[in-house]
């Protein structure tokens, strides 16, 4: 499928999703909100596809945040309506989304941007980026998952902090926090990224999607982690992706999974 706002290409097992609106710095309008549930909903239910990369087009931005002029004049209905189905059509739906997602954020993630890179599973940064949500200068609070996922990794401490003052923070400092797992030249984003997801095509495809499920119910209020943790490790023990696995390593050899 094409979009306006979305590159994707797909070799070996890794398809990169790239925010494309460098005019822009890559701002999230309604638009690319849409395109963005359409791909990834596409994205997990291709079978050629394990783990997929977010990242965004050019050299300074991830994404530097919403398109403030879509929804300068909304009412309070209307922004209530604009974060809720954000939460639901994107940044939840990738935060639960079956296969692995990686934010390469190779710039600006500012607002929407840094909260859309927080609903990935994990991220890496190029030594360029810098991070902040900055909503409380426009009178607001971040809508897209901010104040919840923030606190979550990097403590609420620094959270408030970030959120309070709408400072940004370098790459450097965003890894010392926990927000980012590694830091990268811009130049080596990518392939560094690629690299990590060939590691994570290595595993059964079913295990990684009950791991992604299981370490989310962690901070889910309305979860018991623990319970899920349980249910998930004995459903494996009825796939033939253990079966191949407990095989492959009693025979000394890696394993060939079906992702059945």
């Amino acid at each position: 499928m094409n979009y306006e706002n979305l590159l994707i290409a797909i070799e070996n097992k890794i398809a990169v999703v790239t925010l494309n609106r460098p005019a822009k710095l890559n701002a999230l309008n309604k638009d690319t909100l849409a395109e963005l549930h359409s791909a990834f909903t596409d994205l997990e239910n291709n079978e050629a596809v394990q783990v997929i990369i977010l990242t965004g087009s050019g050299e300074k931005a991830f994404v530097a945040g919403a398109d403030i002029a879509e929804f300068a004049d909304f009412s309070a209905a209307e922004g209530t309506q604009l974060a809720a189905d954000g939460h639901q059509k994107v940044f939840d739906h990738i935060e639960n989304l079956k296969k692995p997602v990686i934010a390469a954020v190779n710039g600006f993630a500012l607002g929407g941007g840094l909260e859309l890179a927080m609903a990935c599973h994990f991220r890496v940064a190029s030594d360029n980026a810098k991070m902040g949500l900055p909503e409380v200068t426009l009178g607001l609070i971040p809508g897209y998952g901010g104040t919840q996922r923030l606190p979550q990794l990097v403590g609420k401490g620094r959270a408030m902090e970030m959120i309070l003052t709408a400072t940004m923070i370098t790459a450097a400092e965003a890894k010392e926090y926990g927000l980012v797992n590694h830091v990268v030249p811009q130049a080596e984003l990518i392939e560094f990224c690629q690299g990590l997801a060939q590691k994570i095509i290595k595993n059964a495809p079913i295990a990684l999607s009950e791991a992604i499920q299981a370490i989310n119910a962690s901070v889910d209020k309305t979860k018991n982690g623990y319970e899920q943790e349980i249910h998930a490790f004995g459903r494996l023990f009825g796939t033939a992706d253990f079966k191949e696995g407990t095989t492959a390593f009693l025979e000394k050899r890696k394993g060939n999974f079906s992702g059945k």
